[in-house]
């Protein structure tokens, strides 16, 4: 089991920054690859970003790319998303998503566990 629980969440500005991160705990979380998704309201959950697990190599959703940023840390066993100039249609739930597989495979959704999400409001 892995147990994943994201922070970092909050009220920004049109053009703002934020920075969310999710801390993981149980088994080996520098195994697994990592991903990062959002839903928004009324909307399908969709994938934002996805980093490995060996090379730290990593996949972005063209929507954020260039303006978000996904990183991790193995020895404090956690992920990160660096959000930049930040706009309200990314205004979502935001989760984040554990799994071991191709990264670029993570577009699916198909994850093998998932935290509860944070909540990021961008207003106009």
């Amino acid at each position: 089991q892995v147990q994943l629980v994201e922070s970092g969440g909050g009220l920004v500005q049109d053009g703002g920054s934020l920075r969310l991160s999710c801390a993981a705990s149980g088994r080996i979380f520098s195994s697994y690859a990592m991903g990062w998704f959002r839903q928004a309201p009324g909307k399908e959950r969709e994938f934002v970003a996805a980093i490995s697990w060996r090379d730290f190599s990593t996949y972005y959703a063209d929507s954020v790319k260039g303006r978000f940023t996904i990183s991790r840390d193995n020895a404090k066993n956690t992920v990160y998303l660096q959000m930049n100039n930040l706009k309200p249609e990314d205004t979502a739930v935001y989760y984040c998503a554990a799994a071991q597989r191709h990264i670029r495979t993570m577009t699916s959704g198909v994850m093998d566990y998932w935290g509860k999400g944070t909540l990021v409001t961008v207003s106009s």
